[in-house]
């Protein structure tokens, strides 16, 4: 049985993350960056396919906390004849790929479990385990290809048939810290981790980068949970921004909907870019859009909905079959075939998120508007054809009513550089072309029948996409038309109380299969509430929302409301900037 999504936390340093399950199993860890192949993949199979495990042997309750606002993870087990506290980091800040695991029992005594399997390549490949002295410590060492894995630790048998397994005792006062260090196969291992050292830095690093949140409502500890956790999908040398440090957790338990996120989405960069400078993280402005000249480079044709981490271009979707998949959810896919769609809403997202990034003091650059206005001329050109939309349909593109609107704020926004920044762009060219799309939009993509903006021109369907029109400021909250939008919204998507995406059964997306409400746009119904003066609702359903957090504060992508549970790939980047969204909207609103 696949252990619940939600029993999971995340620990990273700046470069790649570690799922760790409550029975203290690190079950998901991509080497060295979120991309790169996972060493331990038991997430989307079973111990076989390699996990790191460290717990109670017998019976025993569990509790598990970050320590105050960072990313450093503390689990507590008590058994009748004891307590043992587990802190779990990867420091930050040392150029170097290293989880630390420090046991402390704090009362009594219990035995535990050490398991330590590694398998390279998405749990397929077995590598050579051999047990040496590295500077007068013991060592056990996987090899395989170009990889070598390195745990050292006080107790550290030779291993057994290629794993280290272990049960022992530990009683009051006793410390144990291991370390697991990733290096390419070819180097030497390299010196011991000053772990007391390492913990201090941390914490005071990640406690003084969440103390400048300036956002101070009532929902502030959720904010900042979710901040800290978009930076840890934010890869610390490259400023690229992952959608969430996993593959193939399901929309859909037992069904297809499977897909890789640990790449960057321009889509979602740009709008975690949002929730930052909201929250008044300027300096990750800078940084992101550095990553993105870099990224999409070149020719503006060539421009892709989504990179590597390091701004690479090659991500072919490809599926794993050795891989029996989370809860039987085949295939296993790592690559991402939406690379090669065409998203024709994505240049708004990123031209709204660099127009914040102005109105926050961040200048531009003549590389930086240089590239914005070739991007958007590029647009005026082929703006009318259809695409697959923000959803990522696998169905035959269409003319997306949400993708239109962001044509039109991506000509808006272009706009506004050069009325109110001063910037240079052929201005009249792209107040023409806004207009246009602002015309065909309210002709051909809003149903006055039903007083609604539908998902796209050939249909009378929503979307729960049509609730970000007023975000981005195409319309009103409070005008007619999105209030009917709203409510129609609520009418066919609401589910138990949270919202699809859309209706599956439509064929659309051609898919087989349905899937889960999506959290994202249940924090957008949140905005969208807010924004049309119901501030009671929206107070309501974030409160339930917020509440819908793992017990560390994490969230998934979608949610089980029948089955109580979290669905899809975790922790999910876009869940928790539309927390971010949403919470700031509430307070704008107020205050008007």
């Amino acid at each position: 049985m696949s252990r619940p999504i939600e029993e999971y936390a995340a620990i990273g340093d700046g470069h790649t993350a570690a799922l760790i399950g409550i029975d203290g199993s690190v079950d998901w860890l991509c080497l060295p960056q979120f991309d790169s192949h996972a060493c331990f993949a038991a997430l989307l199979g079973d111990h076989r396919n390699g996990h790191w495990q460290i717990g109670p042997a017998g019976r025993h309750t569990a509790s598990r906390r970050y320590v105050d606002d960072t990313a450093v993870l503390e689990t507590t087990y008590t058994s009748a004849s004891g307590d043992v506290r587990v802190i779990d980091l990867m420091p930050v800040g040392e150029r170097r790929a290293d989880v630390i695991r420090r046991i402390e029992c704090v009362r009594g005594t219990m035995t535990l479990r050490h398991s330590w399997i590694v398998r390279f390549d998405y749990g397929r490949v077995r590598p050579w385990v051999h047990r040496e002295e590295v500077d007068g410590r013991p060592a056990i060492i996987a090899t395989a290809g170009p990889d070598k894995l390195i745990l050292t630790g006080p107790r550290l048998p030779p291993p057994v048939d290629g794993h280290h397994e272990e049960t022992f005792e530990v009683e009051e006062g006793d410390r144990l810290d291991f370390t697991l260090t990733w290096i390419p196969s070819y180097r030497d291992v390299p010196g011991p981790v000053d772990i007391d050292r390492q913990l201090a830095l941390t914490l005071q690093e990640q406690q003084e980068w969440a103390d400048a949140c300036e956002y101070d409502g009532p929902w502030r500890p959720q904010v900042v949970r979710s901040l800290v956790t978009l930076r840890g999908l934010t890869h610390v040398d490259t400023g690229g921004i992952v959608a969430a440090a996993t593959t193939s957790l399901p929309e859909n338990f037992g069904g297809e909907r499977n897909w890789d996120y640990r790449y960057c989405w321009l889509r979602d960069a740009a709008l975690t870019l949002e929730s930052l400078l909201a929250a008044g993280r300027v300096d990750h402005a800078q940084h992101w859009r550095g990553w993105l000249l870099r990224a999409i480079a070149g020719d503006p044709q060539d421009m892709q909905v989504m990179y590597t981490v390091d701004g690479g271009r090659h991500l072919p979707e490809r599926e794993l079959h050795h891989l029996p998949g989370y809860a039987g959810s085949k295939p296993v896919r790592i690559g991402n075939g939406a690379v090669d769609q065409r998203q024709t809403d994505v240049l708004g997202e990123v031209m709204c998120a660099l127009s914040m990034a102005r109105h926050h003091g961040l200048a531009e650059t003549r590389d930086s508007w240089g590239l914005q206005r070739t991007l958007v001329n590029e647009l005026a050109e082929n703006w009318q054809r259809p695409d697959h939309g923000l959803w990522e349909i696998r169905g035959r593109q269409r003319h997306f009513t949400h993708s239109r609107v962001m044509v039109w704020a991506a000509f808006d926004r272009a706009i506004e550089g050069v009325e109110e920044h001063g910037l240079d762009g052929p201005v009249d060219d792209w107040r023409r072309v806004r207009d246009e799309v602002r015309v065909e939009i309210m002709e051909r993509g809003y149903d006055a029948e039903r007083n609604t903006f539908t998902q796209h021109y050939d249909t009378r369907e929503v979307d729960a996409s049509l609730l970000v029109l007023p975000f981005v400021r195409f319309i009103d909250g409070s005008d007619p038309k999105m209030k009917g939008t709203i409510e129609a919204v609520e009418q066919d998507l609401m589910h138990e109380g949270l919202l699809l995406r859309y209706r599956t059964s439509t064929g659309v997306d051609g898919l087989e299969g349905g899937e889960h409400p999506f959290l994202a746009c249940s924090f957008w119904l949140v905005s969208a509430y807010a924004l049309a003066g119901r501030m009671e609702e929206a107070r309501a359903l974030m409160d339930r929302l917020v509440g819908l957090a793992n017990d560390v504060g994490l969230l998934s992508e979608e949610y089980d409301v029948a089955g109580d549970r979290m669905v899809g790939n975790f922790p999910q980047a876009f869940s928790h900037l539309a927390l971010v969204g949403a919470a700031m909207n509430i307070e704008r609103a107020a205050e008007t």
